[in-house]
Parts: C-alpha cells; sequence; structure tokens
C-alpha cells in the first residue's frame, strides 16, 4: 500500500513539474485574438465597408493644339502650306470616382471627364465597363455617370452628412493615385483628419476657377484620387476629393473635397436634365467683407454687394440700385454706392456665393 502511495506521489510530482500551468495553452491565442481586434480600427472597417464601391475611370480627351510657328511671317511664307495650323492629339487620363446606386451610377469630378470622347470605368475587382456621362455642373466640379450594362452585383456607397463634421475627426481618402503606375484597380487609402470647413479656395491660371464652401483635409490625396470619396470613420462619404494645393503637383498634406451635401442636392437634377439650374438675379455682385465695409462706412459687415443691375432683370424689376462711383482697391477700379443683399427669404446672405445655393 505505502509503495502505491508512494508511485501516485511521483507521478503527480512529475504532472506537475512538465505540465503547463492551467491556462497556459490558451494565453497565446488570446493574446493573437486581442492583437487582431486591436488591429481593427475604425479607419479599418471603415475602408473595407468602402472599397468596393470604389471605381478608377480611364478617359480619353482629343485635344486640338495651334502649331507655334503659323503667326510666324517668315515660317509663313516659306513653310505655311507643308505644315498644318491645328493638330489634334489623343490624350489619356486618369481619375477616380464611387458608385451611388445599384443601376450603376457613379459621381466623380466634372474636371476628371471633362471634353472626355472615351470613359470606361473599372471597378475594384478589376471588372471594365463602357459609361456614359449622364449630367455634369462644372462650376461645382462634379459629375454623374452611368455604366453601359452595369452588373447585378454592384454594392453603392452610403452617403453621410457634411453639415455635422468636426474639425480634427478622422477623414479617410480613397482613390487611384497615380494609376498608371499601379498595375491593378484596387484603390489605396490615406487618412488624415478634417482640417477646416467652408473654404474658398482660387486655382489655376489667374485663379480662375473658384471651389467655396470645401472641405481640407490633410488626408494624402494626389494624382488620380480626384473624383474618389472622402470618408469619416463610420465609413459614411463626407465629401468627393477634388483639388489639392501643392508646389510639386503631389500631397503635401492640404487637400479640398467638395461637400457631398452638396452632391446630393445636385444629383436629381442632372439624372434628369443633365445640368443644375442656377437663378439668376440679373446683378452683377461681389463679396461683402468686414475691412471693406468699414472703409465704405457701411452699416453691415456682410453681405452681396451690387455693383451693377442688368436693364429690365429681375433685380431691376425688385428696385434694387447697382453702385454709383468707383474706388479703387488694390490695382482695381470698384463700382461701389449700391445695394447690399443681407437676406433672401429669412435666410442671411454672407457673400456673393450664397445668391446660388
Amino acid at each position: 500500500m505505502m509503495n502505491r502511495i508512494k508511485t501516485l506521489a511521483w507521478i503527480a510530482l512529475g504532472l506537475a513539474l512538465f505540465l503547463p500551468p492551467t491556462g497556459q495553452a490558451e494565453e497565446p491565442d488570446s493574446l493573437a485574438a486581442a492583437t487582431a481586434q486591436a488591429r481593427r480600427t475604425g479607419i479599418v472597417i471603415a475602408a473595407e465597408r468602402v472599397m468596393p464601391t470604389v471605381v478608377s475611370i480611364t478617359v480619353l480627351q482629343t485635344r486640338t493644339y495651334s502649331s507655334p510657328f503659323w503667326l510666324d511671317p517668315f515660317f509663313d511664307e516659306f513653310f505655311g502650306n507643308l505644315f498644318p495650323r491645328e493638330y489634334s492629339r489623343e490624350i489619356q487620363s486618369l481619375g477616380s470616382g464611387f458608385i451611388v446606386s445599384d443601376d450603376g451610377k457613379i459621381v466623380t469630378n466634372a474636371h476628371v471627364v471633362a471634353d472626355a470622347t472615351t470613359i470606361k470605368v473599372t471597378l475594384a475587382d478589376g471588372r471594365t465597363f463602357d459609361t456614359n456621362v449622364m449630367g455634369i455642373d462644372a462650376g461645382l466640379d462634379l459629375a454623374l455617370l452611368k455604366l453601359i450594362n452595369p452588373p447585378e452585383d454592384l454594392q453603392s456607397a452610403d452617403l453621410g452628412n457634411s453639415d455635422d463634421l468636426m474639425i480634427g475627426e478622422w477623414a479617410i481618402a480613397l482613390g487611384n493615385p497615380f494609376g498608371f503606375l499601379i498595375a491593378d484597380a484596387k484603390p489605396s487609402v490615406t487618412a488624415g483628419v478634417i482640417s477646416a470647413v467652408g473654404r474658398r479656395i482660387q486655382t489655376g491660371e489667374a485663379k480662375r476657377f473658384s471651389y467655396s464652401g470645401v472641405i481640407q483635409t490633410d488626408a494624402a490625396i494626389n494624382p488620380g484620387n480626384s473624383g474618389g470619396p472622402l470618408l469619416d470613420s463610420t465609413g459614411k462619404i463626407i465629401g468627393i476629393n477634388s483639388v489639392i494645393i501643392s508646389p510639386t503637383g503631389a500631397s503635401v498634406g492640404i487637400g479640398f473635397a467638395v461637400p457631398v451635401n452638396t452632391a446630393k442636392r445636385i444629383l436629381p437634377e442632372l439624372i434628369k436634365k443633365g445640368y443644375v439650374s442656377y437663378p439668376w438675379i440679373g446683378a452683377s455682385v461681389y463679396p461683402l467683407i468686414p475691412e471693406f465695409a468699414k472703409f465704405l462706412s457701411l452699416k453691415v459687415e456682410r453681405g452681396a454687394m451690387i455693383s451693377e443691375v442688368v436693364k429690365g432683370g429681375p433685380s431691376e424689376r425688385a428696385g434694387l440700385r447697382g453702385g454709383d462711383r468707383e474706388v479703387r482697391v488694390g490695382n482695381s477700379l470698384i463700382l461701389v454706392g449700391g445695394d447690399v443683399i443681407v437676406e433672401i427669404d429669412g435666410e442671411k446672405v454672407m457673400s456673393s456665393d450664397d445668391l446660388i445655393r
């Protein structure tokens, strides 16, 4: 009996020495599960939700160029009939977009598809479709496309509310940057924050292109990203990536997106008519800012100041007056003395842009 007890004791001691403590085997699995869970951040979840709706847009455009010599008298005399004064070239460019309906409607930027002769859309899974332009609004830099013979398994994006953004909250940009250099159509993901809202910027030669009320973000937006979605941390689209300010042409952390509420407002008209109708007040106006109002000794600081009215137009019929004298501001002469529009239908007018919203 004693020998049996000793044997059992040795067996127990051996088990105690060589078997791991209770729960030790499960610990690596628990750590791996916790790590995997920690890696699935809101950015990861939001990107996974929207990536199937992001598309790559390939555009062919025919551009006409003038010969640099055709106005040269010497060249024209000796070679005028040998070389064309104008010639055309086919240019290929790339952009991004996102699906907004199960029947193949896609939102992108107007500048992505402007003057296009051929548009092809490639889905995230690599399938490519011919595409038509349903509508375009160059002023807002928005365009609506429609796939020809769309598949039945399309996934559409969830549009959010760009009026409810917080400065500093996460912003996630999706698109196809430098698409000529990347061999697949899967969208790239970059993240940053909402840097500002309601921005007004001017771009292009002589600052002739103006974007008003746009979202500023430091999420990287590069060539090829134009038209792609800007998301919040819940995976809802809050903007359409449009333009960057950069001395190099690549992202330096200053990008801008058209608010998604702007797109939601005009989409019904683009679907129905192909364009957006805007009210015409029959007057030339410019924004009144506090510094200029103080200079003119006005009682209001902001609004839309009328410089000229069109004879017989809505403003003249309503009794509104244009300016009656000129003042010099910098290198420009501005007509002042006209009425200032500060409110329409109970809505405050803070600038001339508010007249068309």
